[in-house]
């Protein structure tokens, strides 16, 4: 048996035990620290953002998007059904409700055409969700918001480091939310991020991440003293995390190179494969560039989809499906007013195969990328 290729394996060395160690050694754990702030300012300069928030999650990113919104009851928020919860959570927490749309055949994006078929007067928002750190099309969604009142929340989780036409996502939107938990490319094990270019916005997240009080004011000393200002909660990460994210971000451009290195490979082995008419491998659309978060395909028999992921781990590769999409979760009973059919979100949510993809595998990118090939190959002749 060939030793077992990890879905995913934390990029890291001895500088993330040191960066911990220099915080524990001071007095500052809490956050909002220096370390946080540093971090903050390298995101602004990195990505040309006016405000970036560190976050204890991408969750609370997208939560205090709504807050900052002030969606409530009544209020409807597009997105796509093929997401994790989160997205869909951040609006149900506020009273608002979850509008799914479905999702392109290619890179799997939201449909803007179902955007439109969906959108009424009660949208607030909509929330394009990068899938794979491939970029939603911004044109396309803001021809169908045509001068509305309607706020595009960017659920960047998968994206860090990806750009549309060349402008760094999460910051096209008006708020763009990142996760750093320890799936994603860069990673303090769990943390998140919102960015946000207008600073009315700015100043509700400052008094929401910090429990509604005006405490970063005070900090900078604008204020003798703080108080509660708004509604808010505790979503500032500790010193600690911000440290591990503040390595992780110096090796951002090695973790790109190798990511880029392993699915370039993926996608020259299997042409062959996508020519035979088994699979259909990513599309990136011309004004999307990906940050190679996620390596996937698309069997063209649904049946398929199973087997194949069971004999990629029995050849010691740890393959994946992705999402059970929202708008059929037992849950969503509780806003839908009757089932809805998703059809583009159901085939490719029951065809989805997700490769291994993380650094570590850079450097044996021929070897996986035969054993894929020899999996899938093996699979398809057995099969007939």
């Amino acid at each position: 048996m060939p030793d077992y290729i990890p879905f995913n394996r934390i990029f890291k060395d001895e500088d993330e035990k040191k960066a911990i160690s220099e915080v524990l050694s001071g007095d500052n754990w809490h956050g909002d620290g220096p370390v946080g702030r540093r971090v903050e300012a390298y995101f602004c300069e990195w990505l040309n953002s006016r405000h970036a928030f560190l976050t204890t999650s991408c969750t609370h990113a997208l939560e205090m998007a709504m807050m900052i919104l002030e969606i409530g009851e009544g209020d409807e928020v597009i997105m796509p059904g093929f997401t994790f919860v989160s997205t869909a959570n951040a609006v149900s927490m506020r009273g608002g409700k979850p509008i799914f749309a479905d999702i392109r055949d290619d890179d799997l994006t939201i449909d803007t055409e179902d955007i439109a078929r969906k959108i009424t007067p009660a949208t607030r928002a909509v929330i394009p969700v990068h899938y794979a750190g491939v970029s939603a099309d911004f044109d396309e969604i803001r021809r169908v918001i045509d001068n509305r009142a309607v706020s595009i929340i960017e659920d960047a989780a998968q994206a860090v480091g990806a750009f549309w036409n060349g402008q760094a996502l999460g910051t096209v939107g008006d708020i763009g939310c990142f996760s750093f938990h320890d799936t994603k490319n860069i990673t303090c094990g769990e943390g998140g991020a919102l960015l946000t270019q207008n600073d009315d916005f700015a100043e509700k997240a400052e008094w929401i991440r910090e429990k509604g009080t005006n405490r970063t004011a005070f900090l900078r000393g604008e204020v003798d003293k703080y108080t509660w200002v708004s509604l808010g909660s505790s979503y500032v990460p500790s010193e600690l995390l911000s440290a591990v994210l503040e390595v992780q971000l110096r090796k951002k451009d090695i973790i790109l190179e190798k990511r880029k290195a392993m699915w370039n490979v993926y996608f020259e082995s299997l042409r062959d494969i996508e020519q035979n008419g088994w699979i259909t491998l990513p599309v990136t659309p011309p004004y999307a560039q990906t940050n190679y978060h996620i390596f996937h395909f698309i069997v063209r028999d649904q049946s398929d989809r199973d087997p194949l992921i069971s004999a990629f781990r029995n050849a010691g590769i740890g393959a994946s499906f992705h999402y059970i999409p929202l708008h059929n979760a037992p849950y969503a009973r509780k806003f839908l007013d009757k089932p809805i059919i998703l059809p583009k979100t159901e085939y490719l949510a029951d065809s989805l195969i997700r490769l291994p993809l993380h650094p570590g595998l850079a450097d044996r990118k021929e070897e996986i990328a035969t054993r894929v090939h020899d999996v899938l190959t093996g699979y398809y002749k057995e099969s007939g």
